[in-house]
C-alpha cells in the first residue's frame, strides 16, 4: 500500500512557506494542481489553514528536502514509516483453537441461559459458533445436550471479558426499562401489621432482688452438693 501523505494541503502551506521547491514539486508530493499550489503561494488559497511540519511528523526528511530544492526534477518521496500498522483485516467470524472446540457448546449454554438478551449473531461472534448449532443448544436438540454443562467463555478462553460486557451492553440497549410500578416501595401502613405484634403492658417489669435472690439460692444449693460428694 502507498503512503499517503497526512494533511496534504496544511503540508504544502508550510513547504511553501519554509522550502525553495517548486510549485511542481509540491504539488507532485501532496496531490494538488500546481495552480492551486501557485494561489497558496499568491495567498489567494488556504488562507484560514495553519502549516504542517512534515519533518516533525516524520513524512519528510530534510535530506529529501535538500535534494528537492538542489534539483527541481527531483520527485519528493514521503520516508518510510517507522512503525507499520497492519491493514484491518475483514470482520468475520472468531477463529477458535481446535483445543478449545469442543468447549463452544459449553460456552454457548452458558451464555443462553445467563445472557438471554444476546442475540445468535452476538454469542456467534464471542465464541467463534453458528447459528444453527445456538438454536440447537437453545432448543435441547444438539446432539450431546445430556452431557453439556454451562461455562463461562471467559474462563474458556474463548473471549475475553471486555468483548463480553460490550455485546451484552448493545443487547441491554434495545430492553425496556422496568416500570414505575416495579421500583416503587410498599408503603409503611401495609406493612406494619403483618402478624407481629408487641405489647408493652404484657412486658413485666424485672426485679432485680428477685433475680439475685434466685441465684444465691443456686448457689447454695450446688455448694451443698458439693459437700456431700465430699463425704
Amino acid at each position: 500500500m502507498a503512503q499517503q501523505l497526512l494533511m496534504p494541503k496544511a503540508t504544502a502551506v508550510w513547504l511553501v512557506d519554509n522550502t525553495a521547491l517548486s510549485f511542481e514539486q509540491i504539488a507532485q508530493l501532496c496531490k494538488l494542481h500546481p495552480l492551486e499550489v501557485k494561489a497558496i503561494a499568491d495567498g489567494e488559497s488556504a488562507q484560514g489553514i495553519k502549516g504542517l511540519d512534515p519533518i516533525s511528523t516524520g513524512q519528510l526528511t530534510r535530506a529529501e528536502i535538500a535534494k528537492g530544492e538542489a534539483d527541481p526534477n527531483h520527485k519528493i518521496k514521503i520516508a518510510d514509516p517507522k512503525v507499520r500498522v497492519p491493514e484491518s483485516k475483514r470482520r468475520g467470524p472468531r477463529y477458535t483453537p481446535v483445543s478449545k472446540r469442543q468447549d463452544r457448546p459449553n460456552a454457548i449454554l452458558w451464555l443462553v441461559r445467563n445472557h438471554p438478551e444476546l442475540k445468535d449473531a452476538q454469542i456467534s461472534r464471542l465464541v467463534g459458533t453458528t447459528k444453527s448449532t445456538i438454536e440447537q443448544i437453545r432448543e435441547r436438540t444438539h446432539w450431546n445436550s445430556t452431557n453439556l454443562t454451562p461455562m463461562d467463555p471467559v474462563t474458556l478462553g474463548l473471549c475475553s471479558q471486555i468483548d463480553l460486557d460490550l455485546e451484552v451492553e448493545k443487547a441491554s440497549r434495545g430492553r425496556p426499562l422496568p416500570s414505575a410500578e416495579d421500583l416503587t416501595l410498599v408503603p409503611a401502613r401495609e406493612t406494619e401489621n403483618l402478624g407481629f405484634s408487641y405489647d408493652q403492658e404484657e412486658e413485666k417489669e424485672i426485679d432485680a432482688d428477685a433475680v439475685f435472690a434466685k441465684l444465691k439460692s443456686l448457689k447454695s444449693t450446688h455448694t451443698e452438693e458439693d459437700e456431700d460428694d465430699n463425704f
